[in-house]
């Protein structure tokens, strides 16, 4: 999708088509599992919380853009910042 050029992850997640980010979304949520959350706040509330559920969520996002989008990402293990 970047022919070569850096793009942080987040400006290719929010340039993807509907449809990729369907994928994307249903790749995180069965990466999750059946966590019991009422809405976005919730959910965030979470994940943020617990550092299993960010190495998931991370590795969902990870897995997804290396096969799907074919990208190769480069980042730093850091825990995710509230």
């Amino acid at each position: 999708m970047t022919s070569g050029q850096f793009k942080p992850l987040p400006e290719i997640i929010k340039e993807l088509p509907p449809k990729y980010k369907e994928k994307l979304y249903s790749d995180v949520m069965g990466a999750l599992g059946t966590l019991d959350w009422t809405d976005v706040a919730g959910l965030i509330a979470l994940v943020m919380g617990s550092a299993i559920l960010q190495e998931q969520v991370l590795a969902a996002i990870l897995t997804y853009a290396e096969k799907e989008l074919k990208a190769e990402v480069q980042y730093r293990n850091r825990p995710l910042e509230s």
